[in-house]
């Protein structure tokens, strides 16, 4: 028999809130098992199908410096900001970069 999940253990795995779960829940997103006393359960199997079919999280990352002389301070916080990202578990998608002259965007992809 599969593993049946307390709702507070599901919504641990997926970094949700019980109402979040239970919105899931009635909107079909995620099935669960009503138990004799009225209590949800939901089947391992539909946690490990979620996560696996979640979506990563994207970031953009926006670095800002008062003029163009400070170039190096620039690229400095691009590299923090990225670093910080992918430690975080983000994708960054794109980095904007601004001198107080210009804003400009670059549609670079930060591996």
């Amino acid at each position: 028999m599969e593993r049946l999940l307390r709702p507070k253990e599901v919504c641990q795995l997926l970094g949700i809130s019980y109402s979040t779960l239970l919105r899931w829940i009635r909107e079909g997103k995620i099935r669960a098992v009503t138990t004799e006393g009225g209590k949800y359960r939901i089947p391992y199997s539909e946690v490990k199908k979620y996560l696996e079919r979640r979506e990563e999280t994207r970031a953009v990352i926006y670095a800002r410096v008062s003029s163009a002389d400070q170039k190096e301070d620039l690229e400095r916080q691009i590299d923090y900001l990225a670093n910080y990202a992918t430690a975080k578990g983000y994708k960054v998608v794109e980095v904007l970069k601004d001198d107080c002259k210009r804003v400009e965007h670059a549609k670079e992809r930060v591996a």
